[in-house]
């Protein structure tokens, strides 16, 4: 196992973030606001006193669908074929209850690449930082595209599914830029993609994505 002692997580610079406003206006674009029942205003509301990643609640805006408002290489997003119940993976730690929140303080996790799941959850909350839900990830490449460049992608293990006996699916999701192999189709080749990998995987190009806080705005 790897060594998750207490230790600060700090990991290579990643694209700079748009302005809250900014972020807001990108939402309002793409029509989000109309997807989770919100006005244009009540967006651009919400960005006035924020700092940080706007993020639109999980409960009012799927997984499932916002990766397909993703764009990265000029290609859309897409969710990988064996993962229909994408949207049943759910935070393994309350959210704000706000219908936009703000996390701060984004943290690729470049330098945990190659860990598993398994090892990098307990050191990023013994770093006193939590995870990335899998909508806090994708929300993340939607207003900073660049973030996910292939061969530097990462993991969002703050979510996971929960089967009907209690204990979690032994998947954990990512986000990662698509080769347009197998079921993924050459169409999709340099997509951004939303996938699984095992809890008990390493993998060299996958890091731990997490944040320092979550917070309402």
């Amino acid at each position: 196992m790897r060594n998750s002692a207490t230790r600060e997580i700090r990991c290579p610079p990643v694209p700079t973030l748009p302005t809250p406003r900014e972020q807001a206006e990108r939402l309002i674009e793409l029509g989000i606001h109309q997807i989770a029942g919100l006005t244009p205003d009540s967006l651009r509301c919400h960005a006035q006193s924020a700092d940080g990643l706007l993020v639109v609640h999980p409960d009012l805006l799927p997984a499932s669908r916002l990766a397909t408002l993703l764009t990265v290489n000029g290609k859309h997003g897409f969710v990988v074929a064996d993962m229909a119940d994408v949207d049943e993976f759910t935070p393994i730690s309350p959210l704000p209850d706000p219908p936009v929140y703000v996390v701060h303080d984004l943290d690729r996790g470049d330098e945990m690449a190659n860990w598993s799941p398994d090892e990098a959850l307990p050191a990023i909350t013994e770093a006193g930082r939590t995870p990335l839900t899998l909508t806090e990830g994708m929300h993340w490449v939607l207003q900073a595209p660049a973030t996910l460049e292939r061969g530097r992608c990462f993991m969002t293990i703050g979510s996971r599914r929960r089967k009907a006996d209690g204990s979690l699916d032994a998947r954990t999701p990512a986000l990662w830029i698509s080769n347009g192999t197998g079921r993924d189709g050459t169409a999709n080749r340099n997509a951004p993609k939303v996938g699984w990998c095992w809890a008990g995987n390493r993998h060299t190009w996958l890091g731990f994505a997490s944040a320092a806080t979550r917070q309402p705005e």
